[in-house]
């Protein structure tokens, strides 16, 4: 196994975001916002599609050396299980579910001639012996069979998820063999035997144990539909380009996916390093006040009259002279293109934190002049104490709005660096890569718009679920909104 320093980044994140959870899961005040969370429907719905984007970019941060050739490069395991569309290059452009190249070119006969026409792919359809005639047919096939395979699983994930309401439904307290009706009560309180006894009908307990509310049901339509889909396209990019191929021949399919881990490092790593220096230096600020306000306030305005754009593309030359100098410390492109990434999110955390730090500052000169502060104080409680208890745990509402709707500008911001040519490495999968290559393309004639589509689609989708539950998470986390429901 190969662990590079935005897996290990990523497994950090992860931990955190556990022991948080549990944490947050223990205060009570916090209780009727997560419920409300629970209850809206727009926040269930994304925060499903947030969770299958981040499955995916799961699968794509754990890496190990493959065995495929003599140089053994490092793959993860989201590309063992893409082989077919990794491996299954195209000479060029295809457009989605072709079965023969975008653009003409003389083929060569078996008796000598040459013939103008459009060559047929290598992979995508080449088990069909008439394209012409057996392409939709074998499409529908292909795809029945995969939405067949998704409702399997789907079904599979329902009765373990039934098996705790099976138990609770069916399975009632009876009288051991033996007792008298004058020992019944004494039964009971003493723990009386199980066995099973039917009460109502298979479609009642699916219904009350999977559907309990309209947000419930929501949710069960959403897992049931991502899951078919899944599987159909998981299908159907065995035997076709389901969004065509690249310049070079690759699988736009599959380059869509791989951005979603890119996207989801630039949203959620930059985010992990923002948030210390927004947390402590807002806090500090306003809470001391002072020289020490003064100092923190000449730092992030000082950092904020610097041009961002400016101050990332020097860094991110800093970082190629440094990998050019010490060739030997960076052997493989996806190292390369690993460090590079990494420094892209710290520099955006370390430009982007002054936001986050201005609204703390202003929050918390508000509540060091409340009464439980100052009583607080007077009753000679350490300054520490104080932060942490008093101040901290009443600015965390703040913090998680913030993350959540800086996360989308984030994926955004990638897509714009990468289109300047000052984002992640050009080797790496990102929407932005994908973007900045469809520049040319869509001045060809005729045009090739399924990069640029598929990117936008994906990109559109992320950003938009991740909006969608930062406003279900500002609503339920912001106190003046809450006084008002």
């Amino acid at each position: 196994m190969v662990i590079l320093w935005t897996d290990a980044l990523i497994y950090l994140l992860i931990f955190a975001i556990i022991g948080l959870s549990f944490y947050l899961g223990r205060k009570p005040q916090l209780k009727r916002p997560l419920q409300q969370i629970g209850n809206s429907k727009a926040g269930m719905l994304s925060l499903v599609i947030l969770l299958f984007f981040m499955m995916i970019g799961l699968l794509d941060s754990i890496h190990f050396k493959s065995n495929e050739s003599s140089a053994k490069p490092i793959i993860s395991v989201l590309d063992y299980w893409a082989t077919p569309l990794r491996i299954t290059g195209e000479k060029t452009y295809s457009a989605p579910f072709a079965t023969h190249l975008f653009n003409k070119e003389n083929i060569v006969l078996d008796d000598g001639r040459k013939l103008w026409e459009y060559p047929r792919l290598q992979y995508g359809g080449a088990h069909l012996k008439n394209p012409e005639t057996e392409k939709l047919t074998d499409i529908f096939l292909k795809a029945s069979i995969g939405f067949i395979k998704g409702i399997a699983l789907f079904a599979f994930i329902i009765i373990l998820s039934l098996i705790p309401a099976i138990k609770k439904y069916l399975i009632v307290p009876t009288l051991p063999r033996g007792n008298s009706s004058k020992d019944a009560p004494a039964s009971r309180d003493a723990g009386a035997s199980q066995t099973t006894f039917p009460r109502g009908n298979v479609g009642t307990i699916i219904t009350q144990a999977l559907m309990k509310n309209s947000t419930m049901k929501a949710v069960w339509l959403l897992v049931f539909f991502l899951i078919s889909i899944t599987y159909m396209l998981i299908e159907l990019s065995a035997y076709y380009h389901i969004l065509g191929t690249d310049k070079v021949g690759e699988d736009v399919f599959y380059q869509a996916i791989k951005s979603i881990r890119t996207g989801l490092v630039i949203g959620s790593l930059t985010t992990l390093i923002m948030l210390p220096l927004a947390i402590t230096f807002g806090i500090m600020a306003g809470f001391f006040r002072g020289w020490v306000d003064d100092v923190i306030q000449y730092v992030y305005t000082t950092l904020n009259s610097i041009p961002s754009v400016l101050l990332i593309a020097a860094s991110i030359l800093m970082v190629q002279v440094y990998m050019a100098n010490h060739q030997q410390e960076f052997t493989s492109l996806l190292v390369r293109a690993d460090m590079r990434l990494l420094f892209l999110c710290i520099i955006l955390g370390v430009t982007s934190w002054t936001g986050l730090c201005r609204l703390l500052r202003a929050e918390t000169l508000k509540l060091r002049e409340m009464e439980y502060v100052q009583a607080a104080q007077a009753l000679g409680v350490k300054r520490s104490m104080i932060l942490f208890r008093h101040i901290l745990p009443n600015v965390m509402h703040i913090v998680l709005i913030s993350v959540v709707l800086d996360f989308s500008s984030l994926v955004l911001a990638e897509a714009v660096l990468s289109y300047i040519n000052i984002g992640v490495d050009p080797t790496t999968y990102s929407w932005g890569n994908m973007i900045n290559g469809a520049r040319l393309e869509m001045a060809r004639e005729p045009v090739v718009w399924w990069s640029l589509s598929a990117s936008f689609v994906f990109m559109f989708t992320l950003v938009l679920a991740a909006n969608l539950f930062a406003d279900s998470v500002r609503d339920a986390f912001d106190p003046r909104r809450a006084q008002l429901n």
